[in-house]
């Protein structure tokens, strides 16, 4: 959502951009933001004398944030120049002191208020979820699936959460599970959805989403009964959990003559993603 969004604010600069396929997110220049934003003759000082500043009266270092990406230069060659992804970008936005930058601080002030509302009452991020859905043209049906799915996602990770799973396991258990059920990866599913840092879940058809969660149904389940601890028990209940959710599929898919996994989106047609793409 925050990489999309950047995209779409940023479509009236020239900012370069780069997608770092591995990490499945945007890296963008943060001279050319910089420029952009402060209309500096030299952004490229600019930003050298802005890191100073902030080191000097925060105590941060802005360069920490950012990575050396190759882009193409204006002689066309490429070089290396500094790049963020789109938190560490938002962070430096923060310490433009530009009219224009403004409007991106006042958004970063209203999301962090919102978020204050939402740990105070979870039931409002419920309700601006389905506002965004409905705002998108999804169905109630389609909504209701989705946030079904999800209450079943969350009591899977509550479980993983009490029986030894940090970090990035989080991701393996999620991939061994979607993997078991629908013969493809993560990955390989959001490269057929032709998806990027979008979430997978909110591409999926209704059918994609019950066989995910009652893939995840049947492994917490599993998991419960034979007392899942730690990455090795629980990748193999997720192993059994997504076999059941699959020999359901394949019986489905012989029964409707439908094949459930897809490459159907929700994304803009092509038309919108060409205006996105601009600068």
């Amino acid at each position: 959502m925050k990489d999309e969004l950047a995209m779409t604010a940023f479509q009236e600069y020239q900012i370069r951009r780069h997608y770092d396929e591995h990490e499945e997110k945007w890296y963008f220049s943060v001279i050319d933001v910089v420029g952009a934003l402060s209309d500096s003759v030299n952004p490229r000082d600019y930003w050298f004398r802005m890191k100073k500043r902030v080191q000097l009266d925060d105590g941060f270092e802005l360069s920490t944030i950012c990575r050396q990406l190759k882009m193409k230069a204006p002689d066309g060659k490429l070089r290396e120049t500094d790049c963020s992804d789109v938190q560490g970008l938002l962070r430096i936005i923060q310490s433009i002191p530009s009219p224009k930058a403004e409007p991106f601080k006042h958004w970063l002030a209203k999301v962090g208020f919102e978020r204050i509302q939402e740990m105070q009452d979870p039931a409002r991020s419920l309700d601006r979820a389905r506002e965004n859905w409905q705002q998108q043209g999804r169905s109630e049906k389609w909504i209701q699936q989705r946030m079904t799915g999800q209450e079943t996602r969350n009591k899977l990770t509550d479980y993983w959460k009490d029986h030894g799973i940090k970090g990035d396991e989080y991701a393996v258990l999620t991939n061994i599970i979607h993997q078991e059920w629908s013969d493809v990866t993560v990955k390989e599913h959001k490269k057929l959805k032709g998806l990027k840092t979008q979430n997978l879940r909110d591409h999926m058809s209704e059918a994609e989403l019950l066989f995910t969660a009652l893939a995840e149904l049947t492994t917490r389940q599993i998991a419960e009964r034979d007392g899942a601890e730690g990455l090795s028990e629980n990748a193999d209940s997720g192993r059994k959990g997504g076999r059941v959710a699959k020999r359901a599929r394949t019986d489905f898919e012989t029964e409707t003559g439908r094949k459930v996994v897809s490459g159907e989106n929700f994304l803009p047609p092509k038309s919108q993603k060409k205006k996105l793409k601009k600068g």
